[in-house]
């Protein structure tokens, strides 16, 4: 590898650094860097454009849901094609939820989940319970979940609470739903500029809320 300016190549003693934009060109020094930056300029802003939309782009191999822990089979994006275990927060395929329900009723079984094997809630109060006991233990996927009970509530600034602590800890689909509160300024003072960052950031690691919410529009012009 050689300096794109002076052309002098890396050695022990001389160690090219990288161009931060277009991640392609090497110098040797800041020097020849800024000398090299009028005929570097263009060809550098094209590359970055190209990283960024591969950064965005990229079809991923599987949604931020991952696998079914049972049958090891990917997760569609359609969040209704899975099921949630609010007892552990884990997400099943609805294949093997509907298998566990047959199993279930040929043997007479009670109703459990098919990971923890703790009893399936039945009502809805059970089903809030479990979520906050999850959230007790600081786990996102449940105060996501929580987030949006407060949200359909009207609650928007528990949601946002929820929300943030989800996303502070990983969890995409909160980083998504905070940007479309800055955007639509529930909860938080609207910030569009704000709500795009966010919302660029989540689908750099996944695409899924970003493709549902433009169908969903689309769906809405035809209609």
């Amino acid at each position: 590898m050689c300096c794109a300016c002076c052309g002098i190549a890396e050695g022990d003693d001389i160690k090219l650094k990288t161009c931060t934009a277009c991640k392609s060109a090497r110098y040797c020094s800041v020097k020849y860097q800024k000398e090299h930056r009028p005929q570097h300029k263009r060809a550098c802003k094209k590359r970055a454009a190209e990283l960024r939309d591969e950064l965005l782009f990229k079809q991923p191999e599987s949604t931020h849901y991952g696998d079914c822990p049972i049958c090891c089979l990917p997760l569609l994006i359609d969040e209704h094609k899975c099921l949630m275990m609010t007892c552990c927060s884990k997400r099943i395929c609805n294949g093997c939820d509907y298998a566990n329900q047959m199993r279930e009723l040929d043997g007479n079984l009670q109703q459990k989940c098919p990971l923890c094997r703790r009893l399936v809630p039945k009502t809805q109060e059970q089903v809030k319970m479990n979520n906050l006991k999850r959230v007790a233990a600081i786990d996102p996927v449940a105060m996501c979940q929580m987030g949006s009970i407060r949200f359909n509530d009207g609650d928007y600034d528990t949601a946002f609470e929820y929300w943030t602590k989800a996303t502070g800890l990983g969890d995409v689909g909160s980083h998504y739903n905070l940007s479309l509160l800055y955007k639509k300024g529930l909860g938080v003072e609207k910030d569009k500029k704000n709500s795009c960052v966010i919302s660029f950031g989540s689908g750099c690691h996944w695409r899924g809320p970003i493709i549902l919410q433009t169908r969903k529009m689309v769906g809405k012009r035809e209609q």
